[in-house]
């Protein structure tokens, strides 16, 4: 296949499907006339062609975001007869959408967790070396509870669990926000929080081994871990996608792309708040119970961990834009 002269066919196919679009959108889809609605159905089915050839060809990221928005944005307006409750496009979003989204957006997730990590190694080897490292990065008052006491943090939640939950949803959706915000300085700003992040959590990390307290330590962070730092992950991408709409634009306009990113940034941003409120609940009322095991803490943290990598990687061949007609 002529790649060029491929895209150079299709691509005023695609730009009527995207001016349709925007009316429905605008408007509403009574706006559209019947031969508007019938040609609309005829493109929705052209570009779901076009995005399995675009994924089964490897045309480049770009291409297949684009198109991809394209299916979800027809979809939503082919099949909103059949399914007019708003509940039915958010249950159809986070059963398929959302997985499919995060799938196409790997490579800036990826990314994330790269950073991340690598401050995380950063802020264990230098905390663990240097105690003057430590002292600048872990909070005053843990350093005293944990040398002077020998025990964690985590027991001022008991007693107030509704207060700390709600508290540390609040807490984690703004981190979330800043880290997509973030991304509007280039991805500077998402970097910067991947990383600080990635630094203070490893030098608690090695401040507790050295205390001997790692044990209960990671027995309190797995079962809510294990949906949180995923969740800022995500959030990190979404925050990626947009540094890069700005400083890699591809073969389209600036604008264009950004717009195609931010599409793509919102749809991650609308399945990481959920992540992060189901999150603070376990954070408030199941890590800190001192009546719950740590041996079964790990086990649900290593259950939610397995149970949320088997929902974004469903296949992708289950979602509508995948041929769904």
């Amino acid at each position: 296949m002529n790649v060029e002269r491929w895209l150079m066919r299709q691509e005023a196919q695609w730009l009527e499907l995207e001016q349709l679009l925007n009316r429905a959108e605008t408007k509403g889809i009574g706006a559209l006339s019947a031969a508007d609605i019938c040609r609309l159905s005829q493109l929705y089915r052209l570009v779901s062609a076009d995005l399995a050839r675009a994924k089964t060809r490897r045309l480049g990221s770009h291409l297949v975001n684009y198109l991809q928005g394209l299916t979800l944005r027809s979809y939503s307006q082919v099949y909103q007869g059949r399914q007019p409750e708003d509940w039915r496009k958010v249950l159809w979003f986070f059963q398929r959408g959302f997985p499919d989204v995060v799938q196409q957006t790997w490579p800036q997730t990826a990314v994330a967790v790269g950073v991340f990590m690598v401050a995380l190694a950063m802020g264990w080897w230098y905390t663990w070396a240097d105690r003057q490292f430590m002292e600048l990065v872990v909070p005053p008052n843990i350093i005293s509870l944990v040398e002077d006491q020998g025990k964690l943090w985590m027991g001022s939640i008991v007693g107030i669990e509704p207060l700390a939950s709600s508290s540390i949803m609040t807490n984690n959706i703004s981190v979330a926000v800043a880290t997509l915000a973030g991304g509007i300085f280039g991805g500077l700003g998402t970097l910067y929080i991947l990383w600080t992040n990635g630094i203070h959590i490893g030098a608690i990390a090695a401040f507790v081994a050295q205390n001997d307290l790692s044990y209960p330590f990671w027995a309190f962070v797995s079962p809510h871990g294990a949906l949180e730092l995923p969740a800022i992950f995500l959030a990190g991408a979404a925050g990626l996608l947009l540094g890069q709409g700005l400083l890699f634009p591809g073969r389209y306009r600036r604008f264009s792309a950004l717009k195609r990113n931010g599409t793509l940034a919102a749809q991650l941003m609308f399945g990481v708040v959920p992540l992060l409120v189901i999150a603070g609940i376990i954070e408030g009322f199941w890590s800190p119970s001192p009546l719950i095991p740590n041996s079964l803490k790990y086990l649900s943290g290593l259950g939610l961990f397995l149970a949320l990598l088997f929902y974004l990687a469903w296949p992708l061949e289950r979602s509508p834009t995948r041929g769904r007609e």
